[in-house]
């Protein structure tokens, strides 16, 4: 195979998984966003509050707003008193007995900040893409209560505060944020707040000598926002059940009751409405993003103008407990109120007398309102027709570009029409049957909710079909060039007729049609360009499979030979099936890795003996690998595991050192090596090994003074990037000629990323580091000896070939290749989950990261995650490289099979995206299909690493160096230098002696 051809192939890989990974979002996750609407507030009523003050308590959890726990806060620590458990939020409780309406408020994925805050201030669910737009600005200009109100102030996070600021009409909302280096993980959080409620009360305070200021903060439709980041900052820190996030809780409930005796003194009006809430919430081990429940569980408290006085049920338990959520919170006869997290933006909207923000999909929650029957009925009237304006804007645009447009059901005729239904509706109210109208508009709202859904997923059955082709295309078209370059060597060339030709051309000319008329975004003409090229590519090489074909199975004769083959067949793909499982379930791989000890018993006992150090190495390396499955995924910090791991590493390094040392001891005693000890090496070894060291001394004085809350400092700061940054470049110090050994190049690859893996680890992922790499050897080694044993070839091609190759020339591909390239797709996804779960964004702790980036940055943290969380690819890709020249087949050779293989689970995961239903299985869905996609792109990029890692290795024992012709034998210079010859030359001189000049067949 050509490098060009090799290149273009990757290429194509590449920018077909792109591609196609943009699919869901064009499918499941459509943006809501659309502009034109006209705008709806309720008519003719004063509004309930002249003012609203809105309190966001970033990342904190509805139960530990609620549960009673020991006195956290550190003064009162070693008092008998402090022991007794006691409620943390005592201002927030007291309005929930007393003052107002409480409940739960379910949020969506991802539970992030940016997503929350949007679904809270405009009652928008953007689409899940969004949250890969940033924290700091707005990419779109949609409404909010903030652009609807006559002015906001806002305090708290430069990451939350500019997008709603820049999102709004200009000069409406004042964002006053800290510095972004005050969002330091290494210290006390909670400074964040009381920096918020200082500012608050220095605004108040001024405006009693500002006649100018005081006169625009008593006006109406005013809106204060508080954005508490202090919670979310010390759950990462420390977790939401530790001292620290609960004495934060408490300095937040402080500031809440003082910022709102101030607000009540200042006005002494009962004119203010108050809200409480978060955005989203935080799982045991500090992280969120995913749908899990403590993820999407957040407190919503309202109290003040408007709001309802609690529902007390005197008799038992009130309604709305009956989940057992909050049965420890000790308000069980107080009526809890859930809604969903769009539902209060339509709250404050109408507390404060706003249009409804364009928008919003939010249903004005009704028991949280202080007003009668018929003035509920007029608002939520007025919440149905601004729901149903984005209908009638969203479908004007629908029926404009489709051919063949069909209206909703529900809203498509005269006697369903929104027109009728909204008549029907007035009449009641003005009649008194609010109670009615009430649940007529209810049923309304959802009719719009439903009628949006429909055009969300106008396009489904189309695109979903375009995308199962291109997939399916991509596979056959992969497997079509493997056949086509390794088994057939190149030889055959692409069979096209005319028309063929005119087929393929007159359905992409057709699909293109159809999306010009529907002014379909350019990528829809990506999705339909790829299916019909891969498949005119397959039919136009049809010849070239079936000759593959025939040479793929010649060996297929017997009975017992298609036995055989459906026994691995069904191996193949039921494999293929658990890793697909895996992704739910983690523990498949220890079945998976136990299974494998087994695997060498299959050749026979006479294998295991001759190969017993191979065979030994595998079964106790998958025996450790077994373990880490059976481990939790979502890890608490250990700073022995840390000092464990380091230590193997370490150990490693002293090990080889002294091999290396004692080894040209014994050479230089026997006088028979020319080879003088390269001390340059040696030194750069030992850097590498030092490195190590320091990585672990670094860390644990990071681990230790990040637990003290002491600020980490600049020395810890320098020392931990200077070993990260001098371990990954150090190797290219190394003299051209010094690690060019198999072994010596692989431990080198080892210690470069073992310093990082230290510092950027909480508990057992150096272990894991240590046993991945292990096992990668031993597979290498293993396999190698299954294909001497298994080969009668003489040299490193295979007797079937077309057309017999010269001497050193890569052999074609056999069926049995096909394990080896299912083995590697294995390590690749044991690499991603043995470890961690990546399928679940909030598995991923920032403890680690803190060490080197204190400051919240959640660029540069999360590219320190995934440098830790792809450094193993490195080690796996260095020994498929070394596999595929010890097999003698083509460097790209296996590559290509694997990103053929990995497309089945794709596809699967593809029809296993969800958009509604569970928020947990929602954000699941979604990672794993961008996880199985992306691999194609993954397993393109390990090529070229592998390409660049092993560069001029040699190997000791098989001499799989740089191979030359010399009087017709071929030969390769050893680790010594010394030229001789090739094993495979040896063994087809062998078999020249037995057999006299007939070639030995396969």
């Amino acid at each position: 195979m050509s490098q060009t051809g090799r290149y273009r192939f990757l290429a194509l890989a590449v920018v077909f998984h792109l591609v196609y990974i943009y699919s869901i979002f064009s499918i499941y996750f459509v943006s809501p966003v659309v502009h034109g609407m006209r705008e709806h507030r309720v008519e003719g009523n004063e509004a309930p509050a002249k003012r609203l003050v809105l309190f966001v308590g970033d990342g904190l959890r509805a139960d530990k707003a609620f549960q009673s726990f020991p006195d956290p806060d550190p003064a009162n620590q070693g008092s008998d008193e402090a022991k007794v458990p006691r409620r943390l939020a005592p201002f927030l409780r007291s309005r929930v007995l007393e003052h107002g309406t409480f409940g739960v408020s379910h949020t969506r994925v991802p539970t992030e900040s940016r997503p929350g805050h949007v679904a809270l201030i405009a009652g928008l669910y953007e689409d899940v893409s969004a949250v890969t737009t940033g924290w700091k600005l707005n990419p779109v200009n949609f409404d909010s209560v903030f652009n609807r109100s006559r002015h906001t102030w806002s305090w708290g996070s430069p990451d939350i505060l500019p997008m709603f600021e820049q999102g709004a009409v200009p000069g409406r909302v004042d964002a006053d944020t800290y510095d972004p280096e005050a969002e330091d993980n290494s210290k006390d959080a909670w400074v964040l707040d009381t920096w918020v409620f200082d500012k608050v009360k220095a605004l108040f305070a001024e405006a009693k000598a500002n006649a100018t200021l005081d006169a625009e903060l008593r006006k109406d439709k005013n809106v204060f926002f508080l954005h508490l980041l202090g919670l979310d900052t010390t759950g990462h820190s420390h977790r939401p059940y530790s001292w620290q996030y609960l004495h934060n809780l408490q300095i937040v409930d402080q500031g809440v009751r003082e910022i709102t005796e101030l607000i009540e003194d200042f006005y002494n009006d009962g004119k203010t409405a108050f809200v409480f809430t978060a955005d989203h919430g935080m799982s045991d081990w500090g992280s969120h993003g995913d749908g899990h429940p403590d993820n999407t569980r957040t407190p919503l408290i309202a109290w003040g103008a408007g709001i309802a006085a609690p529902v007390v049920n005197k008799s038992g338990v009130a309604r709305g407990h009956e989940d057992g959520f909050s049965s420890d919170w000790g308000m069980d006869h107080i009526q809890r109120h859930d809604v969903a997290q769009a539902d209060v933006a339509a709250l404050m909207t109408y507390l404060v007398g706003l249009a409804f923000p364009t928008n919003s999909v939010g249903e004005l929650p009704l028991s949280y309102l202080d007003t009668d029957a018929k003035t509920k009925a007029q608002a939520l009237l007025v919440n149905a027709q601004e729901i149903l304006e984005m209908y009638h804007v969203k479908e004007d645009l629908k029926r404009s570009s489709k051919l063949r447009y069909k209206p909703f059901a529900g809203l498509g005729d005269e006697t369903h029409s929104v027109e009728y239904r909204v008549s029907q509706i007035q009449k009641m109210i003005e009649q008194g049957d609010a109670e009615d109208a009430i649940r007529q508009s209810q049923e309304l709202i959802q009719l719009g909710l439903r009628g949006l859904r429909y055009l969300q997923t106008y396009d489904w059955l189309f695109l979903r079909t375009l995308v199962t082709s291109g997939y399916l295309g991509w596979i056959a078209f992969a497997i079509t060039t493997v056949i086509d370059l390794h088994v057939l060597n190149g030889n055959s060339e692409p069979v096209r007729t005319v028309p063929s030709m005119i087929i393929f051309s007159s359905v992409l000319m057709v699909l293109y049609a159809v999306l010009f008329k529907q002014q379909s975004p350019w990528i829809y003409y990506a999705y339909a360009f790829f299916p019909v090229m891969f498949w005119e590519e397959v039919w136009a090489r049809l010849p070239a499979i079936k000759q593959g074909g025939k040479l793929l199975f010649a060996d297929v004769n017997s009975p017992a030979d298609v036995a055989r083959l459906s026994l691995s067949t069904v191996g193949f793909f039921g494999l293929l099936v658990a890793l697909v499982e895996s992704y739910f379930s983690r523990e498949i791989y220890t079945i998976c890795y136990l299974l494998a000890t087994i695997w060498p018993a299959f050749y026979g006992q006479q294998f295991m003996k001759k190969n017993y150090g191979a065979v030994f190495s595998w079964v106790v390396s998958c025996m450790l690998m077994s373990t880490f499955t059976l481990l939790p995924a979502n890890k608490e910090e250990s700073l022995s595991n840390i000092l464990y791991g380091g230590g193997l590493m370490f150990t490693v390094g002293l090990l080889y050192m002294a091999y290396k040392a004692l080894s040209d001891i014994l050479a230089a005693d026997r006088g028979s090596s020319t080879r003088k000890p390269d001390m340059a090496s040696t030194i750069i070894f030992g850097a590498q090994t030092g490195l190590v060291a320091l990585a672990m001394i670094v860390t644990r004085s990071s681990v230790i003074k990040l637990r003290a809350r002491e600020g980490l400092g600049s020395g810890n700061l320098y020392v931990g990037w200077f070993t990260l940054l001098t371990s990954l470049f150090l190797p290219s110090a190394y003299p051209r000629q010094a690690d060019k050994h198999y072994i010596q190049r692989l431990i080198v690859i080892f210690l470069q990323f073992a310093p990082t893996f230290i510092i950027l680890t909480i508990s057992y992922e150096g272990l894991f580091y240590f046993a991945f790499c292990l096992c990668l050897f031993s597979w290498m080694r293993l396999e190698h000896k299954v294909h001497l044993h298994t080969s009668n070839a003489p040299a490193p091609v295979a007797a079937a070939s077309p057309t017999p190759p010269q001497a050193g020339a890569h052999r074609p591909l056999r069926l049995s290749d096909a394990r080896i390239a299912l083995f590697f797709f294995f390590f690749i996804q044991s690499a991603f989950f043995s470890a961690s779960n990546i399928a679940s964004v909030s598995s991923f702790s920032l403890d680690a990261v803190y060490r080197l980036v204190p400051v919240f940055d959640p660029f540069s943290q999360g590219a320190l995650l995934l440098l830790k969380l792809l450094l193993p690819f490195a080690a796996l890709s260095a020994v498929f490289g070394l596999l595929n020249r010890r097999l003698g087949v083509a460097p790209s050779a296996l590559f290509m099979l694997v990103m053929a293989v990995s497309d089945v689970m794709t596809l699967s995961f593809f029809y296993k995206v969800k958009d509604e239903g569970s928020w947990l299985d929602i954000g699941t869905t979604i990672s794993h299909f961008v996880i199985a996609s992306l691999l194609g792109v993954f397993v393109a990029g390990l090529e070229l690493v592998s390409e660049g890692i092993i560069g001029g290795v040699v190997f000791e024992e098989e001499g799989a160096g740089e191979a030359a012709v010399v009087n017709g034998k071929v030969e390769v210079e050893n680790p010594s230098g010394k030229k001789v010859m090739h094993p495979y030359a040896k063994r087809a001189a062998a078999a020249k002696e037995t057999n006299g000049s007939k070639p030995v067949e396969k």
